[in-house]
């Protein structure tokens, strides 16, 4: 099994920054992509960014040029560096691995969420 465990959401200003953090732990062979995803109030869950091993990295429309992810394989963790934050950007955050066990199968897990509200 394997345990996705998300830190650093808050409250924020408008035009603050916040960098969330997610640790992956647990029976880990191999992690492939790995992602930030979103879900602000009344909304879908949304892509906000993915990187896979190799660091090659995709951005939403909306957070392009303002955020970052990045990764740091030895320590299966990914991270989300998020700058000029608005209101728009409140939601909770989820972070996503594609995870090869040491079964050798592959499974998607997910996150708690973290909470990230930004005040204008």
């Amino acid at each position: 099994q394997v345990q996705l465990v998300e830190s650093g959401g808050g409250l924020v200003q408008a035009g603050g920054a916040l960098r969330l953090s997610c640790v992956a732990s647990g029976s880990i062979f191999r992690i492939n992509a790995m992602a930030w995803h979103r879900q602000g109030p009344g909304k879908q869950r949304e892509l906000v960014a993915t990187i896979t091993n190799g660091g090659t990295t995709h951005y939403a429309d909306s957070v392009k040029g303002r955020f970052t992810i990045s990764r740091d394989n030895a320590k299966n963790t990914v991270l989300l560096q998020m700058n000029s934050l608005t209101p728009e950007d409140t939601a909770v955050y989820y972070c996503n691995a594609d995870v090869q066990g040491r079964n050798l199968l592959r499974r998607d897990y997910w996150g708690q969420g973290t909470q990230v509200t930004v005040s204008s």
